[in-house]
């Protein structure tokens, strides 16, 4: 039997609405003053993980804000890294 025309599943709407969600935040991420594409975004289960690589504290916090504003009520779990724009403090040996 197909499942063609069948009834969407219980949570169907929430799916579709946190897959919303999702979309409108990377849009507003992209097109922010952030202009943060180093940022990638999953829904995993009931949660959303935000991983990527940022250029600075500050920027990584107005990520976060923003997930956590545009995902109300949806947990928001981060592993978004720093960049490390520092000089080295010594010399890379090649060899």
């Amino acid at each position: 039997m197909s499942g063609y025309g069948a009834p969407p599943a219980p949570d169907a709407g929430a799916t579709q609405s946190l897959d919303y969600r999702v979309a409108h935040l990377a849009d507003h991420l992209a097109a922010g003053d952030l202009g943060e594409l180093g940022v990638r975004i999953e829904i995993r289960g009931e949660a959303v993980l935000l991983t990527g690589t940022v250029p600075s504290a500050q920027c990584r916090d107005d990520v976060l804000r923003m997930a956590l504003d545009e995902l109300s009520g949806t947990p928001v779990h981060s592993d978004i890294v720093v960049a490390d724009s520092s000089a080295p403090d010594h010399a890379e040996e090649v060899g």
